[in-house]
């Protein structure tokens, strides 16, 4: 999984395609496919359009970068809204 997660905020190709962006999302599905999704910046060329991005299975991306463009959250378990409502619950 890690391996997966270290390509995580860096310039990205795909190594089929040759489309590149910053890797902004790691899905794991139900049938095993681990896929990245790859981010195109916005330039001046097409500061007009939205970003284009796509998914790419994570074994054909390539790093390009050494560095990530931004620093990624470290990500921990915490108990979501089921073990802490956002209000409490008093009867009446």
């Amino acid at each position: 999984m890690q391996d997966h997660f270290s390509l995580l905020g860096f310039k990205v190709k795909d190594s089929v395609t040759g489309f590149k962006g910053v890797c902004t999302s790691i899905c794991f599905d139900l049938y095993g496919c681990v896929q990245g999704l790859v981010t195109t910046p916005v330039t001046e060329k097409n500061g007009e359009k939205k970003a284009d991005s796509w998914w790419f299975d994570t074994k054909r991306l390539v790093r390009e970068s050494d560095y990530p463009v931004m620093a990624v959250p470290h990500f921990v378990s915490v108990p979501g809204p089921e073990f802490k409502p956002p209000f409490e619950s008093k009867p009446l």
